[in-house]
């Protein structure tokens, strides 16, 4: 049953937890007392593991879930900050309200844990968002980890301690350093085992090494190469192996600071040259990322790109990297202690400008890539290509706009279009959009492909004030342009019609967007969008079998093209037309076609639209229950979205008739009933549940028709 799933995102554990079960009862403990609990500690003592532990031991208080946010990919704070809360959450708001007063609304009624993890860069911005979030959402918890405290009145702190040594005296074996040590030796070394004869070494460098865990498990890879008694030997000699920059006293440093600082240099004094370097290139990722990226950005005359796949597992050996294969692909990604030592070696090199640069031009072929490829069968593939991305095309998006001369953020944002729209990350794309725009004002091409974008965005958003001015400049920029601006200008004019509700204007402006000829080119999305407002302003006109005849051309550019997004708008259009010719069955399985897709791609104004689709042929057939489930399934998603109802104006018309059918066939406690059992499903279900007759073999999920079933 959907009651008994613990929500939430929690990242999976990938090895084994030593020790700390004093310091997670401590936790617990905390999280019952206070509202902002604070895991602080010297990078690399296990704050991340022991909150990730923690929250999953705690996860059953939550009834609205646990939710993991990372934080250490972030640089803009105070504009980032936000996103990424809601990117975690499920919350897919395509409003135009500030991000945080949507996540503020989303908790204030809910049992929910965030956990948010590596706030030490970003104190001042995490203290400001936690104290406004739970001021408002009284079941609303958080459990951070930091270097240093948030500074808030209410947080209750727990400073952890690196894991206990053995003393020169003591049983060696019986010490959680020694344990954990051990353990990832055994894993580094098949048949690895304390034993007698290594017993007093292994106590010695868990001493050597004060108990830190990142220290411990970097050491423990070395094991593969050296015995114990050598690695000793080597650490005798760490503030040597190490070095100190200009004015540094590594004395003063605390002794954990320092066995961590001897633990990273002494990995890094045994890497190869070319290890070393590109330990410090890759550096410039946030997040994962591939080999591809690794050598398109890091490869140069000093390190060549058939070098680099080598020198990345060599990294993983070594534990510098961690490699996280993706289905039947391969990324990676370096803890954050280990990033800013080569960070700090970058700089060290002088090269941090010239990798930027080049992990931006990366992550700008990447966009123009994917735009190129968007409209075709491949969309799949490129959804779960950029937003495996996300971190790296965020940091690029932040150099570009620290960034004079050029319009490189513009182009960025503005190829971005169909990451934005598609993949369900426009209030985000709108954020970026308006940030460049605002920094680069002179008149140029890439500005008007960004206030296309932004176009695209707005009508999502349904913001007609912002939609009708960024119009107004596109037309006006364009005309000094070519063919290619003037028909993005017309595209956004035609959505500033439909979202004003202009039947006759909207579909005047969408057969302008499609001339003679146009069936002979592969399709564009400017040709698909303007078919989908098109056929959807012929059907709210009642003009359906004009519809049908469009709806047709757009299914067969769908077929030539392979592409999936604009033809499930179609499959969505279709279905209204199918229902209001009475062919119910039809407007069934197109509404579910549409669905398919849109939660395929995440889309959550189009899953939202696509079941409330499906809740009206529901009802049109005289399945009420069924439709008021249905409608109850969309309700959590709108709500999830931060807005009630959103679309054209037919769109929340159609909308509220069915609301209003359904509850008058049903009674206003049945209808109730119903729509609550909707509502408490969580979206991946229901939505599978909808979507897969072999799903419905048992109960639905909250028994929503009473023991019935759903439509074929």
């Amino acid at each position: 049953m959907a009651a008994e799933r613990r929500a939430g995102n929690l990242p999976g554990e990938t090895s084994r937890l030593v020790g700390r079960r004093t310091e997670l009862q401590d936790v617990a403990r905390l999280c019952g007392r206070s509202r902002l609990v604070t895991v602080t500690g010297v990078g690399g003592v296990g704050k991340t593991r022991l909150a990730r532990r923690a929250a999953g031991e705690l996860q059953p208080r939550f009834a609205d879930g646990v939710w993991w946010v990372g934080l250490s990919p972030l640089t803009d704070g105070w504009e980032a900050l936000p996103y990424a809360i809601a990117e975690a959450l499920p919350l897919a708001d395509q409003t135009t309200r500030p991000m945080l007063e949507v996540i503020a609304e989303y908790l204030a009624e809910r049992q929910t844990l965030l956990v948010w993890d590596t706030c030490e860069h970003l104190v001042e911005e995490c203290r400001e968002v936690a104290a406004t979030l739970l001021s408002v959402a009284p079941g609303l918890r958080i459990l951070a980890t930091s270097r240093r405290p948030l500074g808030l009145h209410i947080e209750d702190i727990l400073a952890l301690d690196p894991l206990p040594v053995p003393t020169a005296d003591g049983m060696a074996a019986a010490a959680d350093a020694v344990v954990l040590l051990a353990d990832r030796a055994a894993r580094a070394v098949p048949g690895f085992a304390v034993t007698d004869a290594n017993r007093a070494e292994l106590a010695a460098l868990c001493r050597r090494l004060e108990g830190l865990p990142l220290a411990l498990e970097l050491a423990a890879a070395r094991l593969r190469d050296l015995p114990v008694a050598e690695l000793n030997q080597r650490l005798d000699d760490r503030y040597t192996i190490l070095g100190s920059t200009e004015g540094e006293d590594l004395d003063a440093d605390p002794p954990w600071h320092r066995a961590l600082r001897t633990a990273i240099g002494w990995s890094h004094q045994l890497c190869t040259p070319a290890e070393r370097l590109i330990w410090a290139r890759l550096s410039v990722f946030a997040g994962t990322f591939d080999t591809e990226a690794a050598r398109r950005v890091c490869a140069d005359a000093l390190v060549s790109g058939e070098q680099v796949p080598g020198l990345l597992q060599a990294l993983v050996d070594k534990s510098i990297l961690i490699w996280e294969p993706t289905g039947d692909a391969e990324r990676y990604r370096m803890l954050d202690t280990i990033r800013e030592y080569g960070a700090h070696w970058l700089r060290g090199l002088g090269e941090e400008a010239t990798l930027r640069r080049r992990h931006r031009d990366h992550y700008l072929a990447l966009a123009r890539r994917g735009e190129a490829a968007w409209i075709g069968p491949h969309q799949f593939a490129w959804y779960d290509r950029m937003t495996a991305e996300h971190d790296n095309l965020r940091a690029a998006l932040e150099y570009s706009l620290t960034e004079r001369g050029g319009h490189v953020a513009l182009e960025l944002t503005g190829t971005l279009w169909f990451f934005w729209q598609e993949c369900g990350f426009a209030k985000e794309g709108r954020h970026y959009l308006d940030q460049a725009l605002a920094a680069d004002i002179a008149p140029s091409p890439a500005r008007v492909t960004a206030l296309y974008a932004c176009g695209l965005l707005l009508l999502y958003l349904g913001d007609l004030p912002a939609l009708e001015e960024r119009a107004a400049e596109c037309a006006a920029l364009a005309a000094r342009f070519g063919d290619r601006e003037r028909t993005y200008a017309a595209s956004t004019a035609l959505r500033t019609s439909a979202l004003r509700g202009d039947l006759e204007r909207t579909v005047a402006q969408a057969e302008a967007l499609l001339p003679a000829g146009w069936r002979e080119q592969p399709p564009t999305s400017v040709h698909l969008s303007a078919l989908v407002l098109l056929t959807h302003s012929l059907v709210a006109a009642g003009r359906l079998e004009e519809a049908v005849v469009w709806l047709d051309e757009l299914s067969a550019a769908g077929e030539r093209s392979g592409e999936r997004s604009m033809c499930a708008w179609g499959d969505f259009v279709r279905a209204q037309a199918e229902l209001a010719l009475g062919r119910l069955q039809e407007a069934h399985e197109h509404a579910r076609a549409a669905l398919r897709i849109k939660h395929r791609l995440r889309d959550g104004v189009g899953t939202a639209h696509a079941l409330e689709s499906l809740a009206r042929s529901a009802t049109g057939a005289g399945r009420h229950r069924e439709a008021a489930w249905l409608l109850g399934l969309a309700a959590r998603l709108w709500d999830s979205l931060g807005q009630p109802q959103a679309g054209i104006p037919a769109m929340v018309a159609a909308h509220e008739a069915c609301e209003r059918r359904t509850r008058e066939a049903l009674g206003a406690d049945a209808y109730r009933d119903a729509f609550d059992a909707g509502g408490a499903v969580d979206e991946d279900t229901g939505i599978a549940y909808a979507l897969d007759p072999a799903a419905r073999s048992g109960p639905p999920p909250a028994q929503p028709f009473g023991g019935g079933q759903l439509a074929p």
